[in-house]
């Protein structure tokens, strides 16, 4: 087959006049100097202002090597620094070439022309525009004398160079077991969905949502983000987190955009806020569904335009951040019931994931369990193992239909903390397991009838965060709401015995600060 090669000529580097001409390494001309390579054509594109002295070494070719064709061809580059137009050009040409690669082999030179063109080159011939490989020449430096130099074929085909291949599918492993915690999960949903998700977190900044029950890992996943990005050197600002659940009213707007001095009562001196401080770096809302109307109009915006006014200033204040936002809820129910803004979900909403819940992976309780117990030994200086029995005894019970995980993840590092902390001599035993698979059993039984009540007006977040004793009575109040028509019908039942003490009373207000107190709508609550 016939070498064709391709490239421009190079002002500075192919000029040359006088006898002098023929001592000096020209890039061009020095690929027509080698007997183990012939080059039946060169293609030798050129701009209009240098056609005169591409004349010159086009005549200087052809008497170094009459066996070549040379073809002079005008590209139209008044800047050979303009990207768009050094682009535009060279796909023009490329596009009008009759290429014909059943009879020749193309080379594109690149070491000629500046480097706009050079990167220009590169694209097209990766691409396939120009169907052929790269060929780049240099001086051999250290021979006085010799002006041929010497010239390197590079292929862009990476799939014919093993080690380069390996070494990106090494690469592409570490990311995803870091995204994973270097655990060897076996769902292959799951591995699939983490797969997406690095490709996302490498190529994209517009807003991730991160949807999933509580403790499904959600908080452990944004960082491990931000974490990946910041080696890759794609952000260089501070990861900043919050959970939108533990933020009301000012305090919601303080926390997030920042006030100035005496915006509100008790402000003092002047806040930054969240946003601001996530400057070129990474922001993570958890429970973004909890957020207050006003404050997501203000985040909207801040996405928007990279620029929010603090709260009681007049003054805009810039910040360039992306948005991972984590929720429980089904935010388009929110939508429906006008709690959640339909124009900040459809902005946050460009890439969004469903973690699954511990129940959801089965296959992945085993290997979460070893990383929890290598958690556990890098947090006490404990090694601390299963023997063979107690692993399958607990094993089976994780597995089975009496292991409700209502904690997802949560759940399974408390047990493991438990059972680790109270292994005799830093081995789990059977009856170490048979007292912690009891206990998962009472916390679940017990916490399965409140939750039945309370999850229809409170998120598992907020849930998790309630003790025990709130829990409990907060729940039996909410079942009198749910059989009474108004506040006042329910005060009376849930205050009947204090109520026969006091001369006045006001029963309605009493119960409303108490609902407030958890963050709950009183009218939500009652039946009609």
């Amino acid at each position: 087959m016939a070498y064709v090669v391709i490239g421009l000529y190079g002002s500075n580097l192919d000029a040359g006049k006088g006898v002098k001409r023929w001592d000096r390494w020209r890039p061009s001309l020095s690929l027509l100097q080698h007997p183990d390579f012939i080059v039946d054509r060169f293609e030798l594109l050129v701009g209009a202002k240098y056609r005169r002295q591409a004349q010159q070494l086009m005549s200087d070719m052809r008497v170094l090597a009459p066996e070549t064709e040379v073809r002079l061809h005008d590209v139209d580059m008044e800047d050979p620094w303009d990207f768009e137009e050094v682009f535009s050009e060279l796909h023009r040409f490329c596009s009008n070439y009759a290429f014909d690669e059943e009879r020749e082999q193309y080379l594109v030179h690149i070491t000629t022309g500046t480097h706009v063109a050079q990167i220009c080159l590169f694209l097209l011939t990766e691409a396939r525009f120009f169907p052929g490989r790269l060929i780049q020449s240099s001086p051999r430096r250290k021979e006085k004398g010799d002006v041929s130099g010497s010239y390197q074929i590079i292929d862009l085909d990476l799939s014919r160079y093993d080690a380069i291949a390996t070494r990106f599918q090494q690469e592409k492993q570490d990311r995803h077991a870091f995204l994973k915690s270097g655990i060897e999960t076996r769902n292959a949903d799951f591995n699939h969905m983490i797969d997406e998700i690095e490709l996302v977190a490498m190529r994209s900044r517009a807003p991730i949502l991160i949807m999933g029950p509580t403790g499904a890992g959600k908080s452990r996943l944004a960082k491990r983000l931000f974490e990946l990005k910041k080696a890759r050197h794609q952000v260089t600002g501070e990861f900043v987190e919050i959970n939108c659940s533990t933020i009301r009213g000012e305090g919601a707007m303080s926390a997030l955009f920042g006030h100035t001095r005496g915006a509100f009562t008790g402000a003092q001196g002047e806040r930054s806020g969240l946003l601001r401080k996530a400057n070129k770096g990474v922001l993570f809302l958890d429970e973004v569904g909890e957020l207050g109307v006003d404050e997501q109009a203000m985040l909207l915006r801040a996405l928007e335009e990279k620029s929010f006014f603090p709260l009681g200033s007049d003054r805009e204040v810039e910040s360039d951040f992306q948005l991972l936002a984590g929720t429980n809820r089904d935010l388009w129910e929110r939508v429906a019931m006008g709690a959640f803004r339909d124009d900040l979900l459809a902005r946050i909403n460009t890439w969004s994931f469903e973690l699954p819940s511990l129940k959801d992976r089965p296959e992945d309780i085993a290997p979460n369990l070893q990383y929890e117990l290598l958690q556990f030994a890098n947090q006490t200086g404990n090694n601390v193992t299963f023997n063979k029995e107690a692993k399958r005894q607990f094993l089976d019970f994780a597995l089975s239909a009496d292991a409700h995980w209502t904690g997802n993840f949560r759940d399974l590092n408390g047990a493991v903390q438990r059972m680790a902390t109270l292994a005799p001599a830093g081995r789990i035993t059977e009856a170490v397991v048979e007292a912690e698979i009891g206990r998962l059993k009472r916390q679940w039984r017990g916490a399965d009838e409140d939750d039945d009540i309370l999850v229809r007006f409170m998120s598992q977040e907020q849930l998790h965060e309630l003790d025990r004793f709130d829990r409990v009575q907060l729940a039996e109040v909410v079942r009198i709401c749910r059989q009474t028509r108004t506040l006042s019908e329910a005060g009376r039942k849930l205050f009947a015995a204090s109520r026969r003490r006091k001369a006045s009373h006001n029963d309605a207000d009493r119960l409303r600060k108490y609902l407030i107190k958890f963050s709950l709508d009183p009218q939500t609550l009652f039946s009609s």
